[in-house]
């Protein structure tokens, strides 16, 4: 850590769409060696102040520094521009505006099947993409066994490529990647690809990468929860700005809550045209805070209280649980409670409950109903019903860092010391 290994420095990257570079083959060659574009070229044509719909800025003045040992995730939406930064940072295409500069070794795994030759086998394919990521034979061989193992597709290892699912595409193209011994490791979302059990692997070997062997990684990804736990900095884009940048925790927070519509009630009068299906009708389903003053925020100490109503026409006969879960905004479950299961003839069944004060910590959380059978089965589940944010307005509180957790219980915890 501390030595600066990658920088952005006012990095646009503007499309007219249907065009393929500056129209210039050699100026596109000249661009690529010094690695920059300007406006200053004459043949880079920028958007008129008139709109238009073929010209787009996927990237727009961004700006930023990564130091070495770094593990950088990058958020936003389908479309924020965060694919077209990473092949701006991998050289793959270049800024029309402003540069990067950097230093060191870059292995970037961003499209499935990428530098692979179809027509070769695994095997082949290793010194092939070995060799165009930046190793020599020695290095490959001297890998070889590694990457195989790492890749677990030794049965496949004489197939030819083209006879490989996309899974096992990614995982022969990450394992080569990684091991590489890259300076910095770029990977796109090709991850999500991969079953459960590599997703789990290459995050660990991405972790060892940046903390074991000081290199940098930048990452892209929908898993909240995965960019939480590996990164060390995030950055959000969104339209092809930069919108955020700093730890992951307020970084994602930011992004999801931004991305998130908060709702207080559910109400629907058509019985035909409510959320369930032909045993549950939901009527209504609301938060009523209580409250502390007439600012209308839902403060850390404010009592939450849950109420709702739903129709019940049951086709057989069956015990009938409710369950309320409160879910973090990034889907990780706080708690799950439960109505006691009983029989209930048809008919309209109401609900409450209450989440005290100084229990939550200050973030945005999302309620769950689900419809429990017989203590055993779904009958239905009413997603992310309710969404809310919770602020913390105390003032001289006697902790000055942050509070961490989805909850914050008002517990006395007492010291006691003897023997003086």
């Amino acid at each position: 850590m501390g030595n600066l290994v990658l920088k952005a420095e006012n990095v646009s990257k503007y499309y007219r769409l249907g065009v393929i570079g500056s129209g210039s083959l050699k100026e596109d060659i000249q661009n690529l060696w010094t690695g920059t574009f300007s406006p200053k070229h004459k043949k880079v044509r920028l958007p008129t102040d008139k709109a238009n719909a073929n010209e787009l800025w996927a990237l727009k003045d961004i700006n930023f520094e990564i130091m070495q040992g770094d593990v950088v995730g990058f958020v936003g939406k389908n479309g924020a521009g965060k694919s077209t930064l990473l092949k701006v940072l991998s050289r793959i295409t270049l800024p029309t505006i402003g540069s990067i500069k950097g230093k060191g070794r870059i292995a970037s795994l961003l499209e499935v099947g990428t530098g692979f030759h179809a027509e070769l086998t695994g095997r082949e394919n290793i010194f092939l993409n070995g060799q165009i990521l930046g190793m020599n034979k020695k290095e490959i061989v001297s890998k070889f066994d590694e990457i195989v193992d790492f890749s677990g597709i030794e049965q496949f290892l004489d197939t030819p490529v083209k006879r490989y699912s996309s899974g096992m595409y990614v995982r022969l193209a990450f394992a080569i990647a990684a091991h590489i011994d890259p300076d910095i490791l770029i990977v796109d979302e090709v991850l999500a690809v991969g079953d459960a059990e590599f997703q789990k692997k290459c995050l660990g070997k991405m972790k060892q990468v940046s903390t074991e062997e000081g290199k940098t990684v930048l990452f892209v990804s929908h898993n909240a929860q995965a960019l939480k736990n590996l990164c060390t900095k995030a950055i959000y884009l969104e339209k092809g700005s930069m919108i955020d940048i700093g730890r992951p925790n307020d970084v994602i927070a930011n992004y999801l809550k931004r991305e998130q519509t908060f709702y207080l009630s559910k109400i629907f009068a058509d019985p035909d045209a409510a959320p369930g299906n032909e045993n549950i009708r939901i009527k209504r389903v609301e938060m009523l805070p209580q409250y502390l003053d007439t600012s209308n925020i839902i403060d850390i100490r404010t009592p939450l209280i849950i109420e709702f109503e739903f129709w019940y026409s049951p086709t057989e006969e069956m015990h009938l649980g409710v369950n309320i879960l409160l879910n973090t905004v990034m889907g990780e479950c706080i708690f799950d409670v439960a109505s006691l299961a009983g029989q209930y003839t048809k008919g309209l069944i109401k609900g409450k409950c209450t989440i005290p004060g100084d229990f939550l910590n200050n973030g945005s959380y999302s309620i769950d109903l689900l419809f429990v059978k017989n203590t055993s089965s779904s009958l239905f589940d009413f997603e992310e019903c309710l969404s809310f944010d919770v602020e913390d307005f105390r003032e001289n509180t006697a902790w000055y860092g942050e509070w961490v957790g989805a909850v914050r219980p008002k517990f006395k915890v007492q010291l006691q010391q003897d023997g003086f």
